[in-house]
């Protein structure tokens, strides 16, 4: 992914930012576990019980998710003929259903170098891994497994998916530590993406957290994805990557190509960067869209929690058909 160029030196703020009620914590002071116990409270103080029930199952039992067909027997439910199947094999067949009872998910974590770059109250990087630490907390319990594939660009990491809080905590602390890739590494998402379809596996909850940045390139693989689960892409932003403030002359830096230039942040210029950025994040947007999957933006200079409630209320009004 081609990130756009980064400030190599923090500028002044920008007039009048959003400010950051709830900053996830910093994974750079070494103080993983106590960042990520931080993680985990902030999550469970503030969100569980938004998500529990949004979910399908997939043992058989009652429900309404049509499961396989199979030939009537004596006592079974008449409201559950399938006489699609009846009229095609002439033999009376009824359709089961799968319980809510178990979910599998998969996160796909974008760390590439684009990630390690921050202007506000945090890093994409640390924002990413908080975005992680919120779907692993809500979606944990009752049989729910989870895993984990870390794309950095230089290496991919696959973490099982696996149930229990043991897992949870040990694939969190596995991706808090993980290395950054050096600069001049360009990650590589739609592989990344690619790799949760091969081999198929078992219908359930996909996210991919990523900055979204260069061509959507990975369109055709989310597309492919959301085709077998329920797709939800985390955007990670900073408020830099859509605005460039007038302070004279910066040095610019592409992390993942290395390229360096030195301009002079004029108003013309800050004005067509604003736009290109919108046009490319209307692009991202549309491109999500397209795939079927739910988009959930996330800001550096945001309360991050915040806006996980205010996305997963919305989607709990809009399944209930509000």
């Amino acid at each position: 992914m081609t990130s756009p160029p980064s400030p190599a030196a923090a500028p002044r703020p920008l007039p009048g930012p959003r400010r950051a009620a709830t900053a996830p914590p910093s994974l750079r002071d070494g103080r993983v576990d106590a960042a990520l116990r931080t993680l985990e409270l902030t999550v469970r103080g503030r969100l569980d019980g938004l998500l529990q029930g949004n979910h399908l199952g997939l043992v058989p039992g009652p429900g309404s998710e049509p499961g396989e067909a199979r030939v009537y027997q004596p006592g079974d439910d008449v409201r559950r003929m399938d006489w699609a199947v009846t009229a095609r094999t002439t033999l009376p067949h009824v359709r089961q259903t799968v319980a809510d009872r178990e979910l599998e998910t998969w996160v796909v974590l974008d760390l590439s170098p684009s990630l390690d770059f921050g202007t506000a109250a945090c890093e994409k990087r640390d924002l990413a891994v908080a975005a992680l630490a919120a779907v692993t907390h809500l979606t944990a319990g009752g049989g729910n497994r989870i895993g984990v594939v870390v794309s950095t660009g230089a290496t991919t990491l696959r973490i099982p998916a696996r149930g229990g809080l043991t897992h949870a905590q040990s694939m969190l602390r596995t991706v808090a530590r993980s290395a950054r890739a050096p600069i001049g590494t360009r990650g590589d998402l739609a592989a990344a993406v690619e790799s949760l379809r091969r081999p198929p596996r078992r219908r359930g909850l996909a996210v991919v957290i990523s900055d979204f940045l260069g061509e959507p390139v990975w369109e055709r693989s989310l597309r492919a994805l959301s085709g077998r689960h329920e797709l939800l892409a985390v955007e990670v932003v900073d408020p830099r990557e859509l605005e460039l403030p007038e302070v004279g002359t910066v040095v610019l830096l592409d992390p993942e190509s290395g390229r360096q230039r030195e301009v002079e942040t004029t108003p013309l210029l800050c004005r067509e960067y604003a736009a290109a950025a919108a046009a490319h994040r209307d692009r991202v947007a549309a491109a999500l869209r397209r795939s079927g999957a739910g988009h959930l933006r996330l800001r550096t200079d945001s309360d991050w929690v915040a806006d996980i409630v205010r996305f997963a209320l919305a989607r709990k009004r809009t399944r209930a058909g509000g």
